[in-house]
């Protein structure tokens, strides 16, 4: 495995590799990692303290979705955490010609490669025990919870950023969704469902529309990938999980914004509201993953809230390193 300078330029790092899965299949994934360059003034090797225990992070993106955001690196960096970031294959960085960008059929099969770039995490930086937070956006909270629940003690902490853990409104939708949709994606996995196209949430976002973020269309296209059968049943299966509840042993963060937006027509209450979720299911839901859950409702907070207005990220970041100090101090 070789790392290599990153799009993201200066001070970033990635290296694919592939994962082979409980099922044989072998899948490409791409770890990224923030360098950023020591003091100048910095101590030479024989006047340092003892080495502390080391921090690191890692963050999962959501569906239709890559890593991009330097300023999350450079806030956990500030903590005294290392950071790194997963382009799950068929996502970003991970995707490959003739694939189909996106899909998954059970949110299982990114086990290996989240176990994989866990095993990098622990040895890029030389003997000892890594503290590892695990941090998950939208259905890559979805996936990071789950895969907390199957691998205890492989994280110290859990920090969700809307993550995607029920369908809108209620459970009884989630059953709904499932009863029509599980029969198409058992004989027909591939096929592509024909909901309705909404880019609201890369409009607020995207500084190619009324947003502020530089995306790459082609890791994070304005429509979201098309939503196939199997994918969309594999996030039905992982909600339903969560809805029996995950028992996950580590302190657990959820971020949120205050309100939804859910419109079929764009208006401005999507530049300050979560245009994706339902966040009050979300946040009731969040009580099933575990004991130590902590909710954080951030006015005025998008889909993600640390691609929010500049005040409003300032929040979440805020309310995110008090968090930090209590429970990964």
């Amino acid at each position: 495995m070789e790392w290599q300078s990153d799009i993201l330029g200066p001070g970033f790092e990635s290296c694919a590799f592939d994962a082979v899965g409980w099922d044989g299949v072998r899948r490409r994934a791409t770890l990224v990692r923030f360098t950023p360059p020591e003091a100048p003034d910095a101590l030479n090797p024989q006047d340092a303290p003892p080495a502390a225990p080391r921090r690191a992070v890692l963050f999962l993106h959501g569906w239709s979705d890559y890593f991009f955001n330097v300023e999350l690196a450079h806030f956990w960096e500030a903590q005294g955490f290392e950071f790194f970031a997963l382009d799950m294959h068929n996502h970003g960085r991970s995707l490959q010609p003739g694939t189909h960008g996106g899909y998954v059929a059970d949110l299982g099969n990114y086990d290996a490669e989240i176990g994989t770039a866990v095993g990098m995490i622990a040895g890029s930086g030389g003997a000892g025990r890594v503290q590892l937070v695990l941090m998950g956006h939208s259905t890559g909270g979805l996936v990071a919870a789950l895969w907390a629940s199957r691998n205890p003690g492989a994280v110290s902490q859990l920090v969700l950023n809307s993550p995607w853990l029920e369908m809108h409104r209620s459970a009884l939708v989630r059953r709904a969704a499932w009863t029509m949709v599980e029969p198409i994606a058992r004989l027909r996995p591939e096929a592509v469902l024909r909901l309705p196209e909404r880019g609201f949430y890369w409009r607020s976002i995207s500084s190619s529309a009324e947003g502020e973020w530089t995306l790459d269309s082609a890791y994070r296209p304005p429509l979201a990938f098309p939503v196939r059968a199997a994918w969309l049943s594999a996030i039905l299966a992982g909600q339903a999980k969560v809805a029996h509840g995950l028992d996950i042993g580590v302190p657990v963060l959820v971020l949120l914004s205050v309100a939804s937006e859910n419109g079929m027509v764009w208006n401005e209450e999507m530049r300050r509201t979560d245009a994706v979720l339902d966040v009050n299911i979300i946040a009731a839901r969040a009580m099933s993953l575990g004991r130590t859950v902590t909710v954080e409702r951030i006015d005025g907070a998008l889909h993600d809230v640390f691609l929010s207005r500049a005040d409003v990220r300032g929040d979440a970041y805020g309310r995110l390193a008090r968090w930090i100090r209590g429970y990964a101090a």
